[in-house]
């Protein structure tokens, strides 16, 4: 590597115009080359579940992998790790340099819109499993960007709000993740977020500078959100290294200006070059240094284990699970998620897989001919208008299934055109190779639509701004269509207002559909939908097809889940409960079969009021794009549900849920430390299923506990803990242990998580495992610094919060 003095020569070589310049994007996701330092171009990418490269569409496919709670669910360092070295081989794959991933910020509320980019709502798991993955991605000689510092738990108002935090709570919690991934794991940059904390904007805060980059010594670039650069000589002087996007910010000939005027110190401005050349030589980007190319792994196969490794068997009364194939004759398949599952969540953590198997695929194949799989979808759950698909469509200009898109100029005339499969159409940046957005004023969608079964079609545009759809010259919607006030910006992508409209086809009609839209002046990006959706049974049909396709089954699996509009970055959600008529779904079914399995397909948690009627409930939450066959793989027993929960599933919204709805621009985190089963713990509220609560195929025995009676202060804490399969198979335990302190002088959790192993055992077999509890843990932040108060701590170990068979008393002295 590169010396830090001889990146500082190479500062030294260039203007204060030319370092300038650096320092913010040359576009929407890569940085400028300098030749006089020897630096070439970085390309970035969003994340943290796929690489999506420059292009965002289906044409440049991404491996899907388990969003982060999934991860989080295994408990298991060394699966995250694998995970990050994947998509290190996809960025490099795709020429990125540096991944915007992962988000470890916690999941403070159930509500916030993007629980599924976060791993836990505790600060030791985020923590631990953040570093694995930030330490697998740059293995691969790929940059990770750890983001959004600090505070940035939800998403109403989060350009503009004021999280108001206690010193304690931010140290302890909000802080801690952030803090164990710089230390143990050297990421080569942290994403400063939009929010402000305490009265500060956070690309402006000083605990960049005094937190970041001086307690905890981070070497690496502090990246703005983007657009998030508020001011020039604030930021300037502050710790914010790179202004994003390009090429326009507050930076540019306004720094050049305030460096010149004395509000900004060069030395300043020196430092952020310097970081930025030290990121360039990580990546292999400085010189003639080539980026490393690691090993691609087998992803398929990996993927369909990590997704299993995380699902949660919440409940398995009967040991209903795992199925018998060979006693099988008829399974039914129901549910809005079983045909169409949903991999991921919305807005920057979106990519377009390769495929995606879902849960009715992966049933099929896994049972094969000898048992009949039959599927419903029985109720809805979204009433958007599904994106129009190559099955339905064809191009008119070359007669290939899917679309034709044409961009035409402010004189109409033709600039260029794609040939595209996928009718959900998505531009950033520019609209392809040469052509910038200012060039285009209107964009224009043609297909070939042809009726597979006579009835009413549904056909719409969802987007933002001014739509005209045709349907053979007819025009069925005229719309500008605008978001409500306050919307965000991510709003605009994935849940934007919808126009529909309905033709009556005969069967094997053909129509022509054209859909233009106007490009508004200085946009950064466009994306609509084209939807189109054939004629279906009635809900009420549909719902009792599913019923009585149930009751002729030897077992029913019922996959619900959340819609595309009810989890996504750039809004919070409303309510916890499933869309439509999930519930009545579910409650109808195991009416019909008693033998009902649940999946549930959603990132964060939702209410499930039936659980206790149902025998089986497994989690599932956005698992990745071999969703289908890792499912079929854990109900037929061919691999266990490995998952703990890392995050508390209510049983009503009645509970101690934080809000996330500021109050005049102010969002105050009331419940201090106490979030999460902390929270819980502290109301004496028994939520649906508790933290790290999860079942396996296997039974387990917490057989002795081992644990030094007298510690000293500053001493990290090594348990030796005997575990026991009872059960008949294999398994694999997660062996969890927590804090308590009675007769505290200072505020704290009923319990605290301090540690965690993985340990797994054939039957019968036991295992010893080691569990070391860090100093940290005893720990508490008073008057500026990190304190351990003296007397008696509690050891609790066991299978969850609240299931600590062992205990242990041990005193730490002064």
């Amino acid at each position: 590597m590169t010396s830090t003095a001889e990146l500082r020569a190479r500062v030294r070589s260039l203007s204060l115009e030319q370092k300038v310049r650096l320092l913010t994007g040359a576009d929407f996701f890569s940085l400028h080359a300098e030749p006089a330092a020897g630096l070439r171009r970085l390309v970035v990418s969003d994340g943290p579940v796929g690489v999506r490269g420059e292009v965002f569409d289906e044409r440049s496919t991404s491996a899907n992998t388990p969003c982060p709670t999934a991860l989080a669910a295994s408990w298991d360092e060394e699966q995250a790790f694998r995970i990050g070295r994947l998509l290190a081989a996809e960025a490099r794959r795709k020429g990125v340099d540096v991944l915007l991933a992962p988000t470890v910020n916690l999941q403070r509320s159930p509500y916030g819109g993007r629980h599924f980019e976060c791993f836990s709502e505790d600060p030791l798991l985020t923590g631990r499993i953040g570093a694995a993955y930030v330490r697998g991605v740059q293995s691969g000689g790929v940059g990770a960007t750890v983001k959004h510092f600090v505070a940035n738990d939800s998403e109403t108002e989060r350009m503009t709000l004021d999280v108001r935090v206690d010193e304690r709570a931010l140290r302890e919690i909000y802080l801690a993740p952030f803090e164990t991934i710089v230390r143990d794991a050297a990421p080569w940059l942290v994403m400063a977020a939009y929010n402000r904390v305490n009265g500060h904007t956070m690309t402006e805060h000083p605990m960049l500078l005094d937190v970041l980059k001086g307690e905890w010594g981070f070497d690496g670039v502090v990246v703005s959100d983007w657009y998030a650069t508020r001011s020039t000589a604030d930021s300037g002087r502050g710790g914010l290294d790179l202004a994003m996007p390009g090429p326009d910010s507050r930076w540019g000939p306004d720094m050049v200006a305030a460096v010149r005027a004395g509000l900004v110190p060069e030395s300043a401005v020196d430092d952020k070059v310097v970081r930025l050349l030290r990121l360039a030589d990580r990546v292999g980007k400085l010189d003639d240094g080539r980026p490393p190319t690691p090993e691609s792994p087998r992803a398929e196969m990996e993927l369909r284990r990590a997704a299993a490794a995380g699902f949660v068997l919440a409940r398995n009364e009967h040991a209903t699970l795992p199925l018998a194939a060979a006693e099988l004759r008829r399974v039914a398949v129901l549910g809005p998620n079983a045909a169409v599952a949903r991999t991921l969540g919305g807005g920057s953590a979106t990519v377009y897989p390769p495929h995606t198997v879902s849960p009715l695929e992966g049933l099929r194949a896994a049972l094969g001919d000898q048992v009949e799989v039959v599927h419903s979808p029985g109720v809805r759950a979204t009433r958007r208008l599904a994106a129009g698909t190559p099955e339905l469509l064809t191009d008119p200009d070359n007669g290939e299934p899917g679309l034709g898109v044409r961009f035409l100029d402010a004189d109409q005339s033709l600039i260029t055109r794609q040939h595209r499969t996928s009718a959900r159409l998505t531009w950033v940046g520019s609209f392809g190779p040469g052509v910038p957005l200012d060039a285009v004023a209107i964009v224009e969608v043609r297909a070939r639509l042809r009726a597979t079964s006579a009835g009413e079609h549904r056909l719409g545009v969802a987007g933002v701004g001014h739509f005209c759809l045709t349907v053979d010259g007819r025009v069925l919607v005229e719309e500008e269509l605008v978001l409500p006030p306050g919307g965000d910006l991510i709003e605009a992508m994935v849940r934007p207002p919808e126009k529909t409209g309905s033709v009556v086809l005969a069967e094997g009609q053909e129509v022509e559909l054209v859909l233009a839209h106007r490009v508004a002046p200085d946009t950064v990006g466009t994306t609509f939908v084209l939807g189109v959706e054939p004629p279906s049974l009635p809900e009420d049909a549909e719902l009792e097809r599913a019923v009585a396709l149930a009751a002729d089954a030897d077992v029913a699996v019922v996959v619900v889940g959340t819609s595309e509009e009810a989890e996504s970055e750039g809004f919070d959600r409303d309510t916890l409960r499933l869309p439509g008529r999930q519930d009545e779904l579910v409650r109808r079914v195991v009416a019909a079969n008693p033998r009902t399995v649940v999946v549930v397909n959603s990132g964060a948690p939702v209410l499930l009021p039936w659980a206790d009627e149902v025998p089986a409930v497994l989690l599932s939450w956005f698992p990745g794009q071999e969703f289908g066959h890792a499912l079929a793989d854990v109900l037929t027993g061919a691999a266990e549900p490995g998952g703990r929960l890392p995050v508390t599933w209510p049983a009503t919204e009645d509970e101690p849920l934080p809000g996330t709805r500021p109050r005049q621009d102010v969002l105050d985190y009331t419940e201090s430390i106490h979030i999460g089963h902390r929270g819980y713990l502290r109301a004496g509220v028994e939520p649906a299923f508790c933290f790290g609560h999860g079942l396996g195929y296997t039974t387990w025995e917490h057989e002795h506990l081992a644990a030094p009676t007298e510690l000293a202060a500053g001493e990290d804490a090594v348990l030796r803990v005997r575990v026991r399969n009872s059960g008949d198979r294999p398994g694999r335990e997660v062996v969890q242990v927590y804090l308590s302190r009675d007769d505290s002088a200072v505020d704290r959790p009923a319990r605290w998580l301090a540690g965690f192993a993985l340990v797994e055992a054939d039957a019968g077999e036991r295992r010893t495992v080691e569990v070391t509890v860090a100093a940290r843990a005893f720990q508490h932040w008073q008057d500026q610094g990190w304190v351990t108060e003296p007397g008696a701590f509690t050891v609790h170990v066991g299978r969850s919060v609240r299931d600590t068979p062992l205990t242990a008393v041990l005193h730490v002295t002064p």
